[in-house]
C-alpha cells in the first residue's frame, strides 16, 4: 500500500546552523502539490509516482529536540541517524487501516489452516501400511515425528524472522514444506516418507511467527481480537483435517493425502505472498531507504542498515540465547510451565481423538467418511468458545482504553475459570458414553461431550496466550513459544501411545473404552488446577519473575514515549485527504474490530 504522507525526522548539521542553536527535529509534512526545494538544495525527481508526490513542498513544523516534546531520530557516531520506532511510528503496522490489518491476518489464517491440516490429516493416509507392509505403530512414527518437530522448528524459524522479516521467513517456510510434499507423495518406501515428515515439521515456522505479526500489528492492549481469531485458525485446521480426511481416505490412495496438502500449502503460500511486511525494523528500512532515494542528502538510515547487512549483523551467540530462551521460560516459569501443560494436555486429547473417537463412534456403524465428519462437533464447541471470548475482550479494551496497565493479567484467566472445567467433565461424559448402544446410549452423547471438550480446548489455549501477552510484555513470544512447544510436543508423542492405552486397559470388558478415558478425565482435573492459583495469586509469581518485572519498569519508562507517537499518528493536520493523517487512529481502527 502507497502512503501519501512521509514524516522525515531531519537533524540540522551542526556546521549549517548559527552560533548557540539548539539542535532541531524537523517533521517534515509533505504535500501534493507542485515541486520545490528544501533549504536551497534542489530535491531530486524521480518516475515513480509515489516519490513525484513526496518531492513537492514541505511544510514545517519545528519541534525542540532538548524540550522532549517530540520523539528524536538517534544519531550515532559515524553522523548517520537512525529512523527509530518512535520517530517513524506512523509507518508502522500499528498505524495501518484496519482493512489492511485484517487483510494480512487473514492470510495467516489461511496458514495456519494450512500448516496444522498438513499436521493432522496424516492419519487419514493409514494406507500405506498395506503398501508398505508396515505396523500401525510404526505408521504412527509418522505422525509422532512431524509434530515434534514443528515443535522444535517454531522456535527454530523465530529468531530469523526478527532479522529478515515476517514475510521472508514464512515464505521460505512454506516453500519448503510445499517441496517435501513431492517426495512423501512419491515416497518409494515408508522411510523415505519418514525423513521427508520430519522436514516438513522442522520447516514449519507455525505460531511463533504468525504470532509474532499480530504483535507487529496492534499493541498489547488491542491484541485480543487478532489473537483469537489465529488461534481459532491453528485448532480449526487441525478438525478440518479428519473432516475432509476421511473422504480423501475413502475415495482416494494414500498419496493424495500429500497432493492435497501440497495444494493448500500451495494457495496458502500464495495468498501470503500478496501482503506486506509487517517487522518494524523492515519497514523502518524501507521507508529510509525511500527518503534517501527522494532526497540523495538526507542522512537517515533504518535499525538494520545502521547495523550492517544480514550475516554481520547475525549473531550466532544471540540466536542461540533467543532459541533458548522459550524453554527457559518453560522450565523456570511456573505461570509457562504449569499453563503451558495444560494447554498441551488438551491439544494432545485432540490428536488421541483422530484413533479413539474412531474405536467409539464404530459402535453405532460410523464407518470412515462418517466418523470424520463427526468431528464438526468439535468444530462447533470451537464456534462457540470464540463467541464467548469476543464479548468479554469487548469490555476489558472499554475498561481499559488504551492502557493496558488499567488491569491486571491475571483478568485474561476469567472466563477461563468457567470454561477449563469442561475439559474433564466432557471427558468424563464421553467415557461413560462410550459404553455404546447396547446400553441404550444415543450416538449424538458423544458429540456433545466432544463439542463441551472444543469449547474448553479453544479457551485453555486462548486464554493462556492472553495471559502470558499480558504477563511478560516484550519477552511474550518466548513465553508462548513455551507454550506452543508444549502444545506440539504433547500432541506428537500422544500418537505412540494412544493405541496400546486404548486396546490394553481391561481388554474384551465394558470398560475397555470407558477407563481410559476417565483417566484422562482425572488427568483434566489436576492440570486444571494452576489456572485458578495464578488468578489468584498470579501477582506473586509475577512479582518473582525477573522478566515479568523487567516488563513492569519498561511500561514506566517508556509510556510517555508511546503516548506521545500515539498522539501524533491521530492528531489531524493540514494534509490532502488521502493523507495517512487523515485516516483513523490506531485506537480507533483497532476499536472497530
Amino acid at each position: 500500500m502507497s502512503d501519501q504522507k512521509s514524516i522525515t525526522p531531519v537533524l540540522e548539521d551542526e556546521s549549517r546552523k548559527p552560533s548557540g542553536a539548539s539542535n532541531i527535529v524537523e517533521l517534515r509534512e509533505l504535500s501534493s502539490q507542485g515541486s520545490s526545494t528544501d533549504r536551497g538544495r534542489p530535491t531530486s525527481r524521480s518516475d515513480n509516482p509515489e516519490d513525484t508526490t513526496t518531492t513537492t513542498t514541505a511544510k514545517t513544523a519545528v519541534l525542540a529536540v532538548r524540550d522532549g516534546t517530540a520523539p528524536q531520530p538517534k544519531q550515532h557516531p559515524d553522523g548517520r541517524l537512525e529512523l527509530t520506532e518512535e520517530a517513524g511510528y506512523e509507518k508502522l503496522g500499528y498505524c495501518w487501516p484496519t482493512w489492511k490489518k485484517w487483510t494480512v491476518l487473514t492470510s495467516i489464517f489461511v496458514v495456519q489452516l494450512s500448516m496444522n491440516f498438513n499436521a493432522a490429516v496424516y492419519a487419514n493416509s493409514s494406507g500405506m501400511t498395506a503398501e508398505f507392509a508396515i505396523s500401525t505403530p510404526v505408521f504412527k512414527l509418522g505422525q509422532m515425528i512431524f509434530l515434534v518437530a514443528y515443535a522444535f522448528g517454531c522456535e527454530l524459524w523465530a529468531p530469523f524472522s526478527e532479522e529478515l522479516g515476517r514475510w521472508w521467513v514464512l515464505q521460505i517456510s512454506l516453500g519448503l514444506v510445499n517441496l517435501w510434499q513431492i517426495p512423501s507423495a512419491l515416497a518409494p518406501n515408508y522411510w523415505v516418507l519418514f525423513v521427508f515428515r520430519f522436514l516438513g515439521g522442522l520447516s514449519s515456522a507455525g505460531g511463533s511467527v504468525t504470532l509474532g505479526m499480530v504483535a507487529d500489528l496492534w499493541e498489547p492492549a488491542y491484541q485480543q481480537y487478532a489473537v483469537a481469531y489465529v488461534v481459532f485458525s491453528s485448532v480449526t485446521g487441525s478438525v478440518i483435517a479428519p473432516i475432509f480426511g476421511g473422504f480423501i481416505q475413502e475415495y482416494l490412495s494414500w498419496p493424495w493425502v500429500y497432493w492435497i496438502c501440497l495444494m493448500f500449502g500451495g494457495v496458502a503460500q500464495l495468498f501470503h505472498a500478496f501482503t506486506p511486511e509487517t517487522r518494524a525494523t523492515c519497514i523502518l528500512d524501507k521507508e529510509a531507504k525511500r527518503l534517501r532515494k527522494v532526497d540523495p542528502t538526507c542522512n537517515i538510515y533504518g535499525p538494520n542498515e545502521i547495523r550492517g547487512n544480514f550475516w554481520s549483523r547475525l549473531s550466532w551467540k544471540e540466536v542461540g540465547v533467543l532459541m533458548w530462551r522459550p524453554y527457559r521460560f518453560l522450565i523456570f516459569e511456573p505461570i509457562v510451565t504449569f499453563l503451558s501443560l495444560f494447554s498441551g494436555f488438551s491439544d494432545a486429547l485432540i490428536f488421541l481423538g483422530l484413533d479413539s473417537f474412531g474405536m467409539v463412534m464404530k459402535q453405532w456403524g460410523f464407518q470412515t467418511v462418517a466418523i470424520g465428519l463427526s468431528f464438526i462437533a468439535l468444530l462447533i464447541g470451537y464456534l462457540i468458545a470464540y463467541g464467548l471470548f469476543l464479548p468479554r475482550y469487548y469490555f476489558d479494551r472499554k475498561e481499559m482504553n488504551g492502557d493496558e496497565t488499567k488491569i491486571d493479567p491475571e483478568r485474561r484467566l476469567w472466563l477461563l475459570l468457567f470454561l477449563a472445567p469442561l475439559l474433564p467433565i466432557g471427558l468424563f461424559c464421553f467415557g461413560a458414553t462410550s459404553f455404546g448402544p447396547a446400553y441404550g446410549i444415543h450416538w449424538i452423547a458423544p458429540l456433545i461431550c466432544l463439542c463441551a471438550i472444543g469449547v474448553a480446548n479453544f479457551a485453555i489455549y486462548m486464554a493462556t496466550i492472553d495471559y502470558m501477552v499480558a504477563a511478560y510484555g516484550p519477552y511474550s513470544a518466548s513465553a508462548t513459544g513455551g507454550n506452543g512447544f508444549c502444545r506440539d510436543f504433547l500432541a506428537g508423542i500422544s500418537a505412540l501411545y494412544v493405541r496400546p492405552f486404548y486396546t490394553n486397559i481391561q481388554p474384551g470388558t465394558k470398560f475397555q473404552l470407558a477407563t481410559p478415558t476417565f483417566i484422562l478425565g482425572g488427568i483434566g482435573c489436576l492440570v486444571a488446577i494452576p489456572v485458578y492459583i495464578f488468578y489468584k495469586w498470579g501477582f506473586w509469581f509475577r512479582h518473582r519473575s525477573p522478566f515479568a518485572q523487567t516488563l513492569a519498569r519498561e511500561r514506566e519508562v517508556k509510556k510517555p514515549e508511546r503516548q506521545e507517537a500515539m498522539t501524533r499518528s491521530s492528531t489531524p493536520t493540514t494534509t490532502p485527504v488521502q493523507s495517512r493523517a487523515n485516516s483513523p487512529s490506531r485506537a480507533e481502527a483497532t476499536a472497530g474490530m
